[in-house]
């Protein structure tokens, strides 16, 4: 006997095999039955800086563009060196921690590893 995988939208334990689809009697949601396969094989976010370089966990980049802090008269200006990053979901993929300015956080597409 084959264990089918939870519903992706609800996360439902009640999902049935209806010819070549998969259908969550609870959501209604239906899904291909071939995309469920390699249940385990998730891939990982690649993030790239604004060169094409991948980016990781601890990296030091510098910024390449003068960025406005919203809420703030402060500017992180070009060539700031910004260590120790820490890859993140969402709009602003990098958490750091800048110099005389804090927290925050940063897409990659404005800055290049050092």
């Amino acid at each position: 006997m084959s264990v089918l995988p939870p519903c992706p939208k609800c996360q439902s334990g009640y999902a049935y095999n209806d010819g070549s689809q998969l259908t969550c009697p609870e959501c209604g949601h239906e899904w291909s039955a071939q995309a469920a396969e390699p249940a385990g094989a998730e891939e990982e976010r690649v993030v790239r800086d604004a060169v094409g370089n991948v980016l990781q966990d601890g990296d030091t980049v510098t910024v390449i563009k003068d960025l406005k802090i919203k809420g703030s008269s402060l500017v992180v200006k070009v060539g700031t060196k910004v260590k120790n990053i820490r890859l993140a979901d969402g709009d602003h993929d990098i958490d750091c921690k800048i110099d005389g300015i804090g927290a925050m956080g940063l897409k990659s597409e404005f800055v290049k590893k050092a």
